[in-house]
């Protein structure tokens, strides 16, 4: 229980803007042989899609800030993500699972009011289908 509960913080905090690597933490217990491997594939989305959410929530109020000194963001980057946002549109969110890219992607995301179902289905899809495969190409390493 304390590897199924390990992983899933593990993906939580990965998808937030906090630099973690829950696909090594997945690897490494499916390698151990002791584990459902499907059970992990589930545990680590659900975790990663969670942590997807809080970005989102966070880009939902981050428009108060933005003028802020402190603000990590500069306005004109805000700007910037905001119109590539709504040059793809929430079929980006498809991509949320690539390194670098994903997470801020998720942010703004909330920022531009993507419908939080209509979200959660999109990063679902992405989140998930990265872990099958992941786990699905180390099993037929084992």
């Amino acid at each position: 229980m304390t590897a199924y509960f390990s992983l899933f913080i593990a993906a939580l905090v990965a998808a937030t803007i906090f630099p973690a690597q829950s696909e090594a933490v997945l690897v490494g217990l499916i390698v151990t042989g002791e584990y459902s491997v499907w059970l992990l594939v589930v545990v680590a989305s659900v975790g990663n899609v969670l942590g997807s959410i809080v970005n989102w929530l966070l880009g939902r109020g981050v428009e108060r800030f933005r003028d802020r000194r402190w603000f990590p963001l500069r306005p004109k980057a805000l700007e910037k993500a905001q119109a590539w946002y709504r040059l793809y549109g929430k079929w980006s969110l498809l991509a949320s699972w690539l390194p670098i890219v994903g997470d801020p992607l998720t942010l703004v995301a909330g920022v531009m009011k993507e419908p939080l179902p209509v979200f959660i289905l999109l990063v679902t899809i992405a989140k998930t289908a990265r872990y099958a495969i992941l786990a699905a190409i180390t099993v037929g390493l084992v």
